[in-house]
């Protein structure tokens, strides 16, 4: 038998990719990879701005319960409240309905702007652009981040 032999013989200098192609190769990869890099970063604040929204709606919806039921007289509360909890502690902690415990909320949320669990407080006789709780009661929950969102308006003003 004779030995089988290559269709074509390699050359020495064929043999591999050349420098000039590696260097092509690892351009096209860093082009592409910093393309991706902003849309991940963009993905990351969409999401904490979807977060943010919906820990604002939660809480909101725990105010209007907890006055809701006020309102029906389930529970007693301070006059000068009208019915709106006196912070969100009372939410999470609850109040006693027919010697049962009800209970609004079951955390506080943490701001996903922030990192913190501190949110900026407005009661009914605060004006509404105040940034200073007056410390009646809790008629309204914004975020104390000072950043802008994806739309252009400012996280404190949802």
């Amino acid at each position: 038998m004779s030995a089988i032999r290559p269709i074509r013989k390699v050359k020495r200098g064929e043999r591999g990719l050349t420098l000039v192609e590696l260097i092509v190769t690892v351009a096209i990869l860093a082009i592409l990879a910093s393309a991706a890099i902003p849309v991940q970063m963009y993905r990351v604040k969409r999401q904490n701005e979807r977060l943010l929204r919906q820990d604002l709606w939660e809480m909101r919806d725990a105010i209007d319960k907890y006055k809701d039921a006020a309102d029906r007289g389930a529970f007693q509360t301070k006059v000068d409240s009208q019915n709106y909890p006196p912070d969100l502690e009372t939410l999470v902690n609850g109040v006693d309905v027919q010697s049962k415990k009800v209970k609004f909320l079951r955390r506080i949320p943490v701001d996903p702007m922030t990192g913190k669990a501190e949110w900026g407080l407005r009661s009914m006789q605060d004006d509404p652009n105040s940034d200073s709780w007056g410390g009646q009661s809790v008629f309204d929950v914004y975020s104390k981040s000072t950043g802008t969102a994806l739309d252009g308006t400012k996280y404190s003003d949802w």
